[in-house]
């Protein structure tokens, strides 16, 4: 797969966690968190990381399902859980709400989706700091520092 391609083809921008995305969907139908703040109730992006990129450990307040789409494998790193391989042959993964998470190509670019519920806000985005999070996961501290960009 031609990354600059695909970016251009499908008018991919830069994502703060690294890599390139764009928003495909947002659901119009509105919820309403326990702490009252209201979210739409799903959202879902393309997001494409060229090879030698990686998506920094992040975490957000809702459910994400990754999809496969095209080109190498993905590898997803969840702390405290482990790390799944996404490929034809494992196309989806499921990151539970909250948890820490980090993405990055096995062989060659690749093409994701990411689809999350309650949707996803920006202001809901936390970008990790290795330091902070390497404390809490000192077995992962190796993969923490590999894939943070702070």
């Amino acid at each position: 797969m031609d990354a600059q391609k695909t970016i251009e083809a499908l008018r991919l921008e830069p994502h703060p966690e690294g890599g390139f995305f764009r928003e495909s969907f947002r659901s119009t139908q509105r919820v309403t968190l326990c702490d009252g703040r209201v979210r739409s109730a799903g959202t879902a992006i393309y997001f494409l990381l060229p090879q030698g990129t990686f998506s920094t450990f992040h975490r957000i307040p809702a459910c994400e399902v990754w999809h496969h789409y095209a080109g190498g494998p993905l590898l997803l790193h969840q702390l405290g859980v482990g790390t799944v391989r996404l490929d034809e042959s494992t196309p989806q993964a499921f990151v539970r709400a909250g948890a820490w998470q980090a993405a990055e190509p096995e062989d060659g670019a690749v093409l994701c989706g990411c689809t999350v519920s309650p949707g996803f806000e920006f202001e809901d985005l936390e970008i990790a700091r290795a330091a902070d999070i390497a404390r809490l996961f000192p077995k992962e501290a190796a993969l923490i520092r590999r894939l943070c960009t702070s």
